[in-house]
């Protein structure tokens, strides 16, 4: 059974960990993601952006797929299943489909437009049980397309957005999506904290959490930071292994050319890679 992510993100804030998002992009992801949360017996969220939302023939697959995978793999840690970077129209078709959770992004509409549409989607996503995300100041980056420099958010605009009935804030402090580039400043402490005062102690969300140094994630965590996203971590740890399996010339092995054998070493280079960010994040044994 899936669950909205408000009380396992209240937990972490209070116990000063972090619940780690883990995109999902096909079968082997979600089953490697959910498989390492059992072991590590961590509450997990698993994120669909847009993008792989329609790569995987759209969001009733994925919440049919991972809802059944839940109870086939007798999964029993809290699971929540979450838009990644929702649109109004994304977010709308999530509700339908069965999702737990709902990240919308408001964050390139004007602040009144931004205001007046999540206020939309927490009353009708709280009238069925599904936890609310939003965001002010676009995350740096590529993000299905749209290229943002990494805005350091602003605190008076975060608490606007917080006081709306949200359950959890992603702020821009500095972070980008992808890999970071060798001149990146870091994230900004000094707005975390303002952020985090101003918002009443509102779960924070941290995007773009691959690439930024463990000691930078820690202090991020104990500012406020509640949920830390994973995704190009686990793509380039799945392209690694599936590499050195092809380049070892492994599919020309017997059936090595099987789907089955041909993506096990990504799978299980997926779940090495949440199992260490669920360590750093502090998750382990918090299910």
């Amino acid at each position: 059974m899936l669950v909205n992510a408000t009380e396992m993100l209240q937990k972490a804030r209070d116990g000063h960990y972090a619940v780690g998002q883990f995109n999902i992009n096909n079968l082997e992801w979600t089953k490697a993601v959910l498989l390492t949360a059992q072991e590590m017996n961590s509450p997990v969220i698993l994120g669909v952006s847009e993008g792989a939302g329609k790569y995987m023939t759209g969001y009733k697959t994925v919440a049919a797929m991972v809802k059944a995978m839940v109870e086939t793999l007798n999964i029993t840690v809290p699971v929540a299943l979450h838009l990644d970077h929702g649109s109004y129209e994304g977010a709308k078709a999530c509700l339908e489909a069965g999702f737990s959770s709902i990240m919308f992004d408001g964050s390139h509409y004007p602040i009144d437009e931004n205001v007046a549409k999540t206020t939309e989607l927490v009353k009708l996503a709280h009238s069925m049980g599904v936890s609310v995300e939003a965001e002010v100041g676009s995350i740096g980056g590529e993000e299905d397309g749209v290229i943002g420099a990494g805005e350091v958010a602003d605190p008076a605009e975060c608490k606007r957005i917080a006081d709306l009935g949200i359950d959890f804030l992603a702020a821009g402090i500095g972070n980008i999506h992808g890999k970071y580039p060798a001149n990146w400043k870091g994230l900004d402490f000094d707005a975390l904290d303002k952020i985090h005062q101003a918002t009443g102690g509102i779960p924070l969300v941290l995007h773009g959490g691959t690439g930024i140094p463990a000691d930078m994630i820690k202090k991020a965590i104990s500012l406020g930071v509640s949920k830390i996203n994973v995704n190009t971590e686990c793509q380039l740890s799945f392209a690694a292994a599936t590499r050195e399996y092809i380049e070892a010339g492994k599919d020309q092995q017997g059936k090595g050319y099987d789907p089955r054998k041909l993506l096990l070493p990504g799978f299980e280079a997926i779940k090495a890679t949440v199992k260490e960010k669920m360590e750093l994040f502090g998750s382990v044994n918090k299910a």
